[in-house]
């Protein structure tokens, strides 16, 4: 970890793009280390809209340079592959790219290999990703395999162009549908979790009930935008957190009554106009052995 201090020579300027300027990198890269906790004005770790004073000092933790990933042998489901892009169906567990803590056996390492010689688009530590899922999430994934494609797709995520459905087994009796519209950003008191705050970036979600249970529903969910933990921290804060979340959730003696082992959260379908054909794609993906076992037993506990 390499540490930067330096004072802010204008007043005014949003914290995320004091930082790229003085520090020398991208103003997204500034932006994720805000979210991470890693910068701090005087004593306090603000969040990335902060408005710094001249002559504030200004402390960023620039961690070290990774190595690049390398080709990994790990099986990962296709769903739906051509010259451009590749739709997998994303193991719970597996993390999307390395990070600090999961260096390899990643969705990347396993993109690599499966590319070969052929290089892939994007950023070095994540190539060819365009959108992500929880390590704890399983489902349609996208990944880009072509620059032209992944330009598009990066812009077609960013317009809302691409459409997102999960299931979900929520605690409690949510409506029989509804939209949360509540801002999410880092959360204030736990640096490591995301939450609804003012100020936060704009984040919206629409769901709808499939069956309700006793204890539980489950629910159909479509993210609006695509915010950290989007769909835990919004069914949490407005009641009903995914059942086996551990970070966002509240009944741990439910989660194991169920059998699971992770958050019940599945991204099952994709639909969007191909980057590069435009030729109209929806793809659908089962839930998972385990998910539908903890369904199961979810509509079993009928009168308890």
């Amino acid at each position: 970890m390499k540490r930067l201090e330096t004072i802010a020579d204008r007043s005014g300027e949003r914290l995320d793009a004091a930082v790229a300027r003085l520090a020398g990198i991208s103003r997204s890269v500034a932006a994720k280390l805000i979210d991470s906790g890693s910068v701090r004005v005087g004593e306090v770790t603000p969040p990335r809209s902060h408005r710094v004073t001249e002559g504030a000092r200004i402390v960023v933790d620039l961690p070290d340079e990774a190595p690049p990933p390398q080709p990994e042998d790990i099986p990962i489901p296709i769903v739906y592959s051509d010259r451009w892009i590749v739709v997998i169906a994303k193991p719970a567990g597996l993390v999307v790219h390395p990070a600090p803590g999961h260096p390899s056996g990643t969705v990347v390492n396993a993109i690599l290999a499966r590319a070969g010689a052929t290089p892939l688009p994007g950023e070095a530590m994540r190539p060819g990703i365009v959108h992500r899922l929880d390590a704890g999430t399983s489902g349609l994934m996208i990944v880009a395999t072509d620059e032209e494609a992944f330009v598009e797709l990066r812009r077609m995520m960013a317009a809302r162009e691409v459409s997102r459905t999960y299931l979900a087994l929520v605690e409690g009796a949510p409506p029989p549908s509804g939209e949360i519209d509540a801002p999410i950003g880092r959360s204030p008191k736990h640096r490591k979790k995301m939450a609804v705050v003012a100020g936060g970036r704009e984040a919206r979600t629409s769901y709808r009930r499939v069956e309700a249970l006793p204890e539980t529903a489950l629910v159909e969910v479509r993210p609006h935008t695509g915010r950290t933990h989007q769909i835990r921290v919004h069914f949490s804060a407005a009641g009903y957190p995914i059942v086996g979340d551990a970070v966002y959730g509240k009944n741990r003696k439910l989660a194991h009554a169920l059998g699971l082992a992770r958050p019940f959260l599945h991204a099952a379908k994709l639909a969007f106009a191909h980057p590069i054909t435009r030729e109209a794609i929806e793809l659908e993906e089962a839930l998972p052995p385990d998910l539908q076992v903890a369904l199961e037993a979810a509509r079993s506990r009928q009168g308890r």
